[in-house]
């Protein structure tokens, strides 16, 4: 689809990831945004996870987690081999990924960051994250987003 290249999908592209994108409407400021994309992609909410950036020890990380629960802050910060995990400013999550909140990919990001997805989403043949813009998903093997991001894998959803 024309004009929807991101630093993400030209990542996948590059390194001939199999991927597909799927375009979606709903606004970043909706309650309960997570569960509306699954519902707008007419995907179980449990396959569509959002990346958050976080400080650990103070530094830089992502973690990816469902969109149907909670970062686990202390759960993170162990996955990461640190004491503490707070979320990262708004601003400095943007600058440091070059995305913009609600469309922070794990992808293709300005710099890359250490990254943690949620083990859940290995059951998954497929799973959904953002395609590093707001209204756009991308959705691709567990595993290569794994290798792309070398990714640790551990429980750091709650709820």
């Amino acid at each position: 689809m024309a004009g929807q290249g991101t630093p993400a999908t030209a990542l996948l592209t590059k390194r001939k990831i199999r991927h597909s994108t799927h375009p979606y409407d709903v606004s970043p400021d909706a309650p309960n945004y997570g569960a509306l994309v699954a519902a707008a992609l007419g995907v179980p909410p449990e396959r569509v996870f959002k990346s958050l950036v976080t400080e650990v020890d103070g530094a830089l990380a992502v973690a990816v987690v469902p969109v149907t629960g909670e970062l686990d802050l202390k759960a993170l910060a162990a996955a990461l081999g640190g004491k503490r995990a707070t979320m990262a400013d708004r601003a400095v999550a943007e600058r440091a990924t070059g995305y913009v909140r609600g469309g922070i990919s794990p992808l293709g990001q300005r710099k890359r960051l250490p990254t943690v997805l949620d083990a859940s989403a290995l059951a998954h043949d497929t799973v959904y994250v953002s395609a590093g813009r707001r209204g756009l998903q991308l959705q691709l093997a567990p595993a290569d987003l794994v290798a792309l991001t070398d990714a640790t894998a551990a429980p750091i959803a709650a709820g």
